[in-house]
């Protein structure tokens, strides 16, 4: 029995490393961050964001709030038994993290879906992506990308998933064991969260279930590379709604390298426009 634990250990410790090597070698980690610099330079694309923007501060400050008044001292009364003396301030971080992603979830459920779509697809117009934001929706002609977004064509993405709620809660707990812990469940999340990131954009390819996993399997790591650093970005408290939006920005902006080939340095997650056309 302990031989095979030992084994099944090994195993999983390679799988972890090649996955890291391959999330390090794509350079998709770098999407969130040049997000941040493309919208900010863009100003069309601040329109969605500033439309949602009272009601999604007001969500933010009013669950923060309530996640310290009745949840603060119970986790902190549990980390003093794992943590000790930096019970106080590492509790005060899982509430801040627990708060933005219950913020996070929320928001993008009842508020901001909606202008992230439009979000994503006004960087694809930017970036001349035309004929595949087409495939979603109706495109007018003249303005900045933004105004050129007409009625949806395709319904609307899945706005709530019980799984990812579930699975949330279940890796939770990891947070409770000293920084080992909050690195595995910042993985566990970076991993499911890219591919989640780039859902608009399977839509708009009409790739079926089997070709999205298909796609997502052969680039695992770089996947898992932007959805960690997009979770990252999200886990920052009161920042957290700015950050979807960047990060919905960066994730377009990797959709308009795949389709344009524009992904020219080695290693950077190469030849996926050819393995996109194997997927159809």
């Amino acid at each position: 029995m302990a031989d095979r634990v030992k084994e099944v250990a090994v195993e999983e410790a390679d799988r972890l490393k090649h996955l890291t090597t391959d999330a390090a070698r794509s350079g998709a980690y770098l999407y969130p961050i040049r997000g941040i610099a493309y919208f900010l330079s863009h100003r069309s694309l601040w329109k969605p964001l500033t439309s949602k923007l009272a009601p999604t501060m007001t969500l933010g400050l009013g669950i923060t709030t309530f996640m310290f008044v009745f949840t603060y001292l119970p986790q902190a009364a549990v980390m003093a038994f794992t943590n000790g003396p930096l019970a106080a301030i590492t509790a005060s971080l899982l509430v801040l993290s627990e708060s933005s992603t219950l913020f996070t979830i929320l928001s993008k459920t009842f508020l901001i879906d909606d202008a992230l779509i439009d979000t994503f697809d006004g960087v694809l117009l930017s970036k001349n992506t035309t004929d595949l934001v087409s495939e979603g929706r109706q495109v007018k002609a003249g303005g900045d990308p933004i105004a050129k977004l007409g009625k949806l064509v395709k319904g609307p993405l899945e706005k709530f998933s019980p799984k990812a709620m579930i699975r949330y809660l279940m890796y939770l707990p990891l947070n409770f064991i000293p920084l080992v812990g909050t690195v595995v469940f910042v993985l566990l999340q970076g991993k499911r969260t890219g591919p989640v990131l780039h859902t608009r954009y399977f839509q708009l390819k009409k790739w079926n279930k089997d070709q999205q996993e298909k796609h997502i399997e052969q680039y695992r790591g770089a996947y898992t590379g932007f959805g960690i650093a997009a979770v990252l970005l999200e886990l920052v408290p009161l920042a957290s709604i700015f950050f979807a939006f960047t990060n919905t920005v960066g994730a377009a902006l990797w959709a308009a390298d795949i389709e344009k080939q524009h992904i020219t340095r080695e290693g950077t997650a190469p030849r996926l426009r050819e393995q996109a056309k194997k997927a159809e």
